[in-house]
């Protein structure tokens, strides 16, 4: 995740002083229809959870892997300053229970995220144009593959996220884009019917680069 952050400030910092050599650029209006080609950093922030047995401690921590993938963003334009936008991907990542210095992987699973946001653009028709957002989120866990002999079932569920990001304007239609989503989701996960559970807040950071066509 921290290289995904680093590489969105390096291109971001790129494109600003690349693009004042542009001739021309489409600025965002009413009735824009943005796609962005993106990558993104998928970073579950798990601290806290534990294993439970019978609702006492057993000393075993929850730790859930980030994974990088490529995702699509869809925005469409209601007013000049007013988008709503969808986000499109599919991660995967290794639930483990760790105690300290042992991490046991105890289930594979791969997530579907889909993200409804409202945003707020404030500069639309700058080149350097930021924005704000909140939205409603969908987690589906399938896929999912036990290991180690354990038997895992973690509970789908809605969200909420916040956003924040930039566009900058390249040249016509395309632009870059740099967007970083928090996203707060609680689940329930069980191990062997129940025998071991755990409450778990994945709260999960996105963070995301990519080029963006307006159309």
């Amino acid at each position: 995740m921290k290289t995904m952050v680093a590489a969105a400030a390096l291109v971001a910092a790129m494109a600003v002083g690349g693009v004042a050599s542009a001739q021309d650029f489409q600025p965002k209006a009413a009735g824009t229809f943005l796609v962005d080609f993106r990558a993104t950093s998928v970073a579950p922030d798990e601290s806290g959870a534990i294993f439970t047995a019978g609702g006492v401690d057993t000393g075993l921590d929850v730790k859930v892997d980030s994974d990088t993938i490529p995702s699509l963003g869809l925005t469409y334009f209601v007013t000049d300053k007013i988008a709503v936008e969808l986000i499109l991907g599919t991660s995967k990542h290794t639930i483990s229970a760790t105690t300290a210095p042992t991490a046991t992987p105890v289930h594979d699973t791969w997530v579907l995220p889909p993200v409804l946001s409202v945003q707020y653009h404030p500069l639309p028709a700058a080149r350097f144009s930021p924005y704000v957002g909140a939205g409603v989120n969908y987690m589906l866990f399938y896929s999912g593959e036990d290991r180690n002999g354990f038997t895992v079932d973690v509970e789908d569920g809605f969200g909420y996220s916040l956003q924040a990001g930039a566009d900058i304007a390249l040249t016509g239609p395309w632009s870059l884009n740099v967007d970083v989503k928090k996203v707060f989701f609680d689940t329930d996960a069980n191990i062997n019917g129940g025998t071991l559970r755990s409450d778990v807040t994945l709260d999960p950071l996105v963070v995301s680069v990519g080029l963006g066509r307006k159309f």
